[in-house]
Order: structure tokens, then sequence, then C-alpha cells
């Protein structure tokens, strides 16, 4: 009976334990898979997830091309950082923030990082046969200058004298568009795209178009399309060709 009693009395104890006490050690946790896609020129970068270097085929700073997946475990209620960093000088270019909500959506990560410029795409280099040219176009800060609120243009490339090339019905943030394609026509004579709103012959920010000036070459022609300032006025700029470094 006694053996009974003690028995009763310690089950009550326990059962009456404040639960703050009982903590929860098992965290509710997310697999994160997460393939990595990049292409950094002429910058050794390091990758690092929460501030350890990734190895990529034994190397834990690279250039060029660069692949792997990384595969880890995400608590609900905490992030994981990925960073980039500038191997020589340990400048961050850019970092990912990977949560227990946001994991899914980081299957995969791609990026260039080119000399001026970090784009978030995958890009690559199309084929284009001999004495035929091919453009193709990311517009990674518009609205950054014009304070234009739309996430693409419509582009028209034309010749000098008027000539229409290529038209393209959306260049956006985030993707290249389609590649479009004509005969190569001249070694020296420059080739201009339009700009306009997409679904109307108006230019996409203010009331004149604004046109780029663009160096045709033989071949693949990946135009990165970045909105500057100079000397107070809005203009867009076709410098970096993704093309150049794949």
């Amino acid at each position: 009976m006694k053996n009974i009693l003690a028995l009763t009395v310690f089950s009550l104890l326990f059962s009456c334990t404040d639960n703050s006490s009982l903590e929860v050690y098992d965290k509710i946790q997310r697999a994160a898979q997460i393939n990595i896609k990049g292409y950094s020129k002429p910058d050794i970068i390091q990758m690092r997830l929460n501030g350890v270097p990734i190895s990529v085929n034994g190397n834990t700073s690279y250039t060029e091309k660069i692949e792997t997946q990384l595969n880890f475990v995400v608590d609900k209620g905490e992030t994981d950082e990925i960073g980039i960093y500038n191997n020589q000088t340990g400048a961050q270019i850019a970092k990912y923030n990977i949560s227990f909500d946001n994991a899914l959506d980081y299957k995969d990560l791609y990026f260039f990082n080119l000399p001026g410029i970090y784009l978030q795409t995958y890009a690559v280099k199309p084929q284009v046969n001999l004495g035929r040219v091919g453009f193709e176009f990311i517009f990674p800060n518009l609205g950054e200058f014009s304070g234009a609120s739309s996430e693409g243009v419509k582009g028209v490339l034309k010749r000098e004298n008027g000539t229409v090339l290529a038209e393209f019905d959306h260049i956006g943030k985030k993707d290249f568009t389609a590649v479009k394609i004509y005969t190569f026509f001249s070694a020296t004579a420059p080739v201009y795209l339009e700009l306009y709103k997409i679904g109307a012959n108006l230019p996409y920010t203010g009331s004149s178009i604004i046109k780029v000036t663009l160096k045709q070459d033989i071949g693949a022609n990946m135009i990165v399309l970045q909105e500057k300032m100079e000397n107070g006025i809005l203009v867009v700029k076709g410098d970096i060709d993704v093309a150049d470094y794949l």
C-alpha cells in the first residue's frame, strides 16, 4: 500500500511540473538543397554559409565557372546566410537569407559577378551561325533613376537609317530575353535600341524616346542595360556584354 501511495504522489508531482521546464529539444526543421551556378571574372570570390567558407571542388575561393550543391537544415524561426565575398578585399558582394519559410524558393541560385555589376540570373550563350548577329537583353536596374514602376520595357533594334532589325516585346529585370538574329552588315556601324512602354509606342519614361547605342559583334551579344545619370540627364547604357565572359 505504501509503495502504491508513493508511486501515485510521484506521478502527480511529475504531471504538475511547469511546462517551461520541459523544453522541446527537437526543433521544427526543413531541409534546404540549393543548386548554385555562378560565374565570376576577373574577381576571385568566396562563398560562405553562416560565415564558414563553402568548398567547391576542394577549393574555398574560385573564379570563372562556379557550380556546387549545398545541403543543410533550416530551423524554424532562424535564418541562415549565404554570403558572396571578394576574396582579395573581403568586401561582401551579395547575400541571401535562407529561412524555414523561404528555403523552397532557393532551390536554384544563379549569379554573374562581372566588373561593375552583379546579376542574379542564369544565362547560356546562344548559338549564332557564322555571318549572323544575335542580340538578347536584360535590364536589372530598370527604374533606379527613371522612377519607372514597370517590370519591363519594349525594345526596337534599328539600323542608323531606321530599318528595324528586331523587336523585343519584353526586356525585363530578371532574365535575358530570347535571342533575336539578323544578318551582319557592318564592322563599324553601330545599331540603336529604342526603349518604349510595353504595348505602346510611348517612351518608357519621360517625353523623348531613349536610344541605346550598341556595338554589334558577329555572333552572340548578351547586353546588360543600365540606367545612369550623366550631368543630371537620364541615359541608358549597354556597355556590358555577358557573352564576352562565356
